[in-house]
């Protein structure tokens, strides 16, 4: 499904406009602290650029996993503090969501001020994709933006309902992604090559199958390669292992030979004889892991056959760790892929989201990289090919 002929804020006249932008301020908190304000700081360029077009802006996201109806413990009000440190215009916030409050600050509104609404999930019709619901947060304003990448793969009231109702188009977040994603996916560079990690098959069966249609390499690592390895005989120990995809584990390998496309499975691994950072570890090769241990990274001839593969590559989509990233020790395989793509100046480089782009976070290497998603489940679906209602709600060019 490809994306890239959506209209964006460019393409409308948003001078004077009410605009209602939907963005992702779904922050982690620590009591009530903002912990890691980096969705915040995506969504400036849009929100800024509508600060100068002298746009009125009312900005809605959702924040956690309200259980029912008003929770101040999910309360934006840290959002909207913080939005206020880091934007040179007025951040006003509103109490509610479709209230006597709202609707009275909207009136009040002076151009290139923004009103942030409280968290759109203390209303059970968002999720829902209530269809009245989307109509009265439609009627705050003349223009709808989307902007929030992370919640497009939902089709709720705030992400694809509103859209029926307003002009509707993307902000420059996801116009981004759009075009680094879209791109890679309809029109790469080659050779194109594609990292998958994580822990298991099931969550990839169908970014796989997309995959090996456009594809000329998939390397496969972390959780998921050692049922790919026990398809081919490997003795794996205790390794994680889906037993109930091994025949399609089998199926995807044969299809790809078919295809043409190369498949690169580790050849050795960092393994445990326990699942703690502290286990006794050694390195042995991937057919060859025994009974009583578990694989916990891949091992170094590994990473020299990934990282010369990277090496030629001119476009790498990148979704999950080699290993047990979150633990320093084996965190090794993850670090080489991200020191292989950084080192090779001539590829397009994209990390799909999720643990691969908190690992090349924490690793020191986000500036390396060309792109890095801010949607965990949206960017998977995104390579599945999967629609995500609200990017493919908006208005085509």
């Amino acid at each position: 499904m490809s994306y890239l002929n959506k209209k964006t804020l460019q393409d409308i006249d948003v001078d004077q406009k009410i605009v209602f932008v939907r963005c992702d301020f779904n922050v982690p908190l620590d009591n009530g602290t903002i912990a890691d304000d980096k969705r915040i700081i995506e969504s400036l360029k849009t929100l800024k650029y509508l600060v100068e077009k002298k746009a009125k802006i009312i900005a809605c996201s959702h924040l956690g996993r309200p259980k029912d109806g008003f929770d101040m413990e999910f309360s934006l009000k840290p959002v909207a503090d913080r939005l206020a440190k880091l934007i040179d215009t007025k951040v006003i916030m509103s109490s509610d969501v479709i209230g006597e409050d709202t609707f009275k600050k909207i009136n009040n509104l002076n151009p290139g001020e923004i009103l942030l609404l409280e968290n759109i999930r203390f209303h059970k019709e968002e999720k829902k994709n209530d269809r009245e619901f989307a109509k009265k947060l439609a009627s705050m304003a003349d223009i709808y933006v989307n902007d929030a990448f992370g919640t497009s793969h939902r089709a709720h009231a705030s992400t694809a309902g509103i859209a029926e109702f307003l002009p509707a188009v993307s902000g420059f977040l996801i116009e981004k992604e759009i075009s680094f994603m879209g791109e890679a996916l309809a029109n790469p560079k080659r050779p194109f090559v594609a990292i998958l990690g994580g822990s298991k098959v099931s969550d990839k069966i169908s970014v796989i199958e997309n995959l090996l249609d456009k594809v000329d390499t998939l390397i496969i690592g972390g959780g998921m390669a050692y049922t790919f390895n026990k398809s081919k005989g490997y003795k794996i120990g205790t390794s994680i292992c889906e037993d109930d995809k091994i025949d399609l584990a089998k199926s995807l390998l044969k299809k790809a030979a078919e295809k043409g496309v190369k498949i690169l499975l580790p050849v050795d691994n960092m393994v445990g004889d326990d699942f703690n950072p502290n286990c006794n570890a050694k390195l042995v090769d991937s057919d060859k892991i025994p009974d009583e241990y578990t694989g916990l990274d891949i091992g170094a001839k590994t990473q020299e056959i990934f990282a010369e593969e990277i090496s030629h590559a001119k476009t790498v989509i990148w979704n999950g760790p080699m290993g047990v990233a979150e633990w320093d020790r084996f965190a090794i395989g993850t670090i080489s892929i991200a020191q292989a793509l950084s080192d090779n100046k001539d590829c397009v480089s994209i990390i799909g989201g999720g643990d691969s782009a908190a690992a090349v976070e924490k690793l020191g290497f986000a500036d390396k990289m060309d792109h890095i998603s801010t949607g965990g489940g949206a960017s998977l679906e995104f390579l599945e090919g999967k629609v995500l209602p609200g990017i493919a709600a908006l208005m085509n060019k």
